[in-house]
């Protein structure tokens, strides 16, 4: 029987879980997840875990954080005074929004308090630093289309 390997396109479902059992993502009644395993499509630890299994085939992985979503970093949270925010926003603790970083990429940031003429911004992920667990079903190795 065939399993996945690096260079595959696959068709999953999966459940992602924090460790204390909260669903953070899932494709079950949903739309399979699809990608190319070695493109860094997905976290590093999910991709692993794909490599070797065959469709049908259904594992429980636990991805600590440097094969997930990376450790915390403490300098990815700072200050950034009101005046710098668009026009018209009214921040609020938990207030999610994209930013451009001096390389000019969006970085997601969420608000972490509101001061009298700043906020604090963590621009982690909000699952830096944090392990978690996996329930993955290999659906099917999708076949690529050869030239003829």
């Amino acid at each position: 029987m065939e399993t996945a390997k690096k260079g595959d396109r696959v068709k999953v479902n999966y459940t992602g879980r924090s460790e204390d059992g909260t669903v953070f993502e899932s494709s079950v009644g949903a739309v399979p997840l699809v990608f190319t395993i070695g493109s860094d499509e997905v976290v590093s630890g999910f991709e692993d875990a794909v490599v070797g299994m065959y469709p049908g085939e259904k594992k429980t992985v636990v991805v600590e954080p440097e094969e997930g979503f990376g450790a915390y970093d403490e300098n990815l949270i700072f200050e950034i005074g009101k005046d710098e925010l668009p026009n018209g926003v009214s921040p609020q603790v938990g207030m999610d929004f994209e930013m451009v970083d001096e390389q000019g990429q969006a970085v997601s940031a969420t608000v972490i308090e509101v001061l009298p003429d700043s906020v604090v911004i963590d621009a982690n992920a909000p699952l830096a630093g944090k392990t978690v667990i996996y329930e993955i079903e290999l659906l099917e190795i999708v076949p690529t289309k050869r030239a003829s």
